[in-house]
């Protein structure tokens, strides 16, 4: 696979008391899991690690599902995005700017619940919700 199309993500799972919430981070129109593109020798989970270290601030994570994956089919120019599974406790989240702009890649984040994220989503989002939340168990 071509390296420089591989945009690696997790999805975010926090505990709450009306139960998981997870992280969704809106451009434009669009609402996504936290994910970049992988660099040039960077392993799938180091690359997620560190894009939502940038775009959320969020360093705590625990990926107590393992290393297991959901890789989406080929969209937008032939980009595909693989998404891991991670709990945090951390709820501040402070978008970072964007390495090449200087500016926030995104508009809004929002913790919602499972089924919100559902709504929230594209079908391509919607696919990564429904796997997600079958491994999580909410």
């Amino acid at each position: 696979m071509n390296e420089s199309k591989l945009s690696c993500g997790i999805v975010l799972a926090r505990q709450t008391d009306e139960g998981w919430m997870t992280l969704m981070l809106r451009a434009f129109h669009h609402w996504d899991f936290p994910k970049g593109i992988r660099e040039l020798g960077e392993e799938p989970m180091e690359a997620a690690i560190r894009e939502v270290a940038e775009e959320t601030s969020i360093t705590e994570l625990s990926f107590n599902w393992g290393d297991r994956y959901f890789e989406t089919g080929p969209y937008s120019r032939g980009k595909i995005a693989r998404y891991f599974i991670a709990e945090t406790s951390q709820n501040q989240v402070v978008m970072g700017p964007s390495p090449e702009t200087g500016e926030p890649e995104h508009h809004e984040w929002r913790w919602v619940s499972f089924d919100e994220a559902y709504d929230l989503g594209s079908p391509r989002v919607r696919q990564i919700v429904q796997w997600a939340r079958q491994i999580i168990g909410t």
